[in-house]
């Protein structure tokens, strides 16, 4: 499957342009029945270049990881060359929220980056960001829509980020779907894209910065697609030690 998924993301380039859960059921759920079969190129298929296409998004709270395309207003606009048209995002409504003001609350959405209110959307817009963000990057022949399911999104709560810092707990599914049959084009795949949150002054001088959790966050998924889409191995969780594991408890 490796040398199956390398064959087909050959096609893709990187462009020189550019926290403690004990109540887990919803994030523990196993992935739902997905076909297996990849997409073989039409016989005589050969690389032309691609024409400007904006990067599509479906309305917020409506995607599913299977669903065909909807055309909605752009996130984002990739390169001419971005071999993705269009992007779809689902975060489930069935994550639970937790707002709980703890060091580790229980929870599969915990987000405090934005102003109180729909954390399943703003999680999405997040997502949405990155992902428009990191198909900039990327040039190649293949077409492709991206679909991402949000597994979790474990930020930090105002406790932890104003004592310790600690763990951006995040796991999501990608594939590359066929834009007009739906097949999928690569098997979808399941990542750990956890990121060190700053806290204390840390916290407050990155903010002063301009580096705040919804930018760093953005910033750091639009990488780990682009290394997904790239490389044989994928994205490379990181080491982040003990409340990194707390939170995978």
């Amino acid at each position: 499957m490796k040398f199956t998924r390398l064959i087909l993301l050959t096609g893709l380039g990187i462009g020189l342009s550019a926290c403690a859960s004990v109540d887990m059921p919803t994030r523990n759920a196993p992935f739902e029945e997905l076909p297996t079969g990849l997409v073989q190129a039409p016989e005589g298929y050969a690389p032309v270049p691609l024409a400007p296409a904006p990067v599509e998004t479906v309305s917020r709270g409506t995607a599913d990881f299977d669903a065909p395309a909807l055309p909605a207003a752009a996130a984002a606009a990739p390169t001419s060359g971005s071999p993705v048209q269009g992007i779809r995002v689902h975060v489930p409504r069935s994550l639970e929220v937790s707002e709980a003001n703890r060091f580790l609350p229980s929870g599969d959405i915990v987000w405090r980056g934005d102003p109180m209110g729909d954390r399943h959307a703003q999680v999405q817009a997040i997502f949405e960001a990155a992902m428009a963000e990191g198909v900039k990057r990327l040039s190649g022949p293949i077409q492709a829509d991206l679909v991402v399911e949000v597994v979790r999104f474990h930020s930090l709560t105002e406790k932890a980020r104003y004592f310790t810092g600690g763990v951006h707990a995040i796991e999501f599914k990608w594939a590359l779907k066929d834009p007009e049959t739906g097949a999928y084009l690569t098997q979808p795949r399941l990542v750990s894209a956890d990121l060190q949150a700053l806290g204390g002054r840390r916290a407050i001088q990155a903010d002063q910065a301009g580096q705040t959790m919804r930018v760093r966050i953005t910033d750091h998924l639009a990488d780990v697609i682009v290394q997904e889409m790239t490389t044989a191995e994928g994205h490379r969780n990181a080491e982040l030690g003990l409340i990194q594991r707390l939170n995978r408890i």
